[in-house]
């Protein structure tokens, strides 16, 4: 089976001044079909910079990428846009959703993008926020919306594209403990439905809900483990 994320010798350097930053260091790694991965690691330890990488945010200096079959590393800007749209769904700590748009309306937004037709686009959109229980929401604004509301519409944002990674970046962080339970729990949901999902955070508990946990450490990967969480069921 073809891996969604397989990266080989994958590195990022930064010109600061006179000075060569090097954020990541020849890292390899597999990503599987239906894994859910956390990548951890300090301020500065290069997990913001793989997440870029991996999200098709940006380029390498060095080394390959391969997104579900297709090395993405080498593509033009306007070719990774494409990409993105089509098989990565993110999500952010800051929802990043349009105030002035309904909930359905924010999650057609990928789909507008992509050229899908007005009534196939409503229709996926009703469908995943169907799966993410927010049917009685669809026509409210974010300001009409709890924090976690707000979360699960940028979540059946990312799903509205079925995309082959969802791809996020401390999902939890403006959550208070209860809100951000039910959120990891709906991302255990889409997990055992298929999803394959990779969170970068820097919570040893949100990680240990994940099955895998990469820590990076100075741009290089430290450690590749099974969480307790995997090992118990295994």
């Amino acid at each position: 089976m073809t891996p969604v994320i397989k990266t080989l010798g994958l590195s990022r350097n930064y010109v600061l001044g006179t000075e060569t930053v090097h954020a990541l260091r020849e890292v390899s790694l597999t990503i599987e079909k239906n894994e859910y991965v956390a990548i951890m690691g300090p301020s500065g330890s290069g997990k913001s910079t793989l997440m870029n990488l991996i999200g098709c945010l940006d380029t390498p200096s060095a080394g390959e990428y391969w997104l579900n079959g297709v090395q993405v590393s080498g593509m033009t800007d306007k070719e990774l846009a494409r990409v993105r749209n089509r098989e990565i769904g993110f999500i952010f700590q800051t929802f990043n959703l349009l105030a002035r748009a309904s909930a359905l309306k924010n999650v057609e937004l990928p789909l507008l993008y992509g050229g899908v037709p007005p009534n196939e686009r409503r229709e996926r959109a009703r469908e995943a926020l169907s799966r993410v229980q927010l049917e009685e929401r669809m026509q409210h604004r974010p300001n009409e919306l709890s924090g976690g509301q707000r979360q699960r519409v940028a979540i059946a944002r990312a799903l509205v594209t079925r995309p082959a990674l969802l791809l996020a970046d401390e999902p939890t962080g403006n959550l208070d403990s209860k809100t951000g339970e039910d959120i990891l729990a709906l991302f255990q949901a889409l997990h055992t439905e298929g999803q394959t999902i990779v969170v970068v955070t820097h919570e040893p508990d949100v990680a240990e809900r994940a099955d895998r946990k990469i820590v990076l450490r100075d741009g290089v990967i430290s450690s590749d483990t099974p969480t307790a969480r995997r090992e118990v069921m295994a």
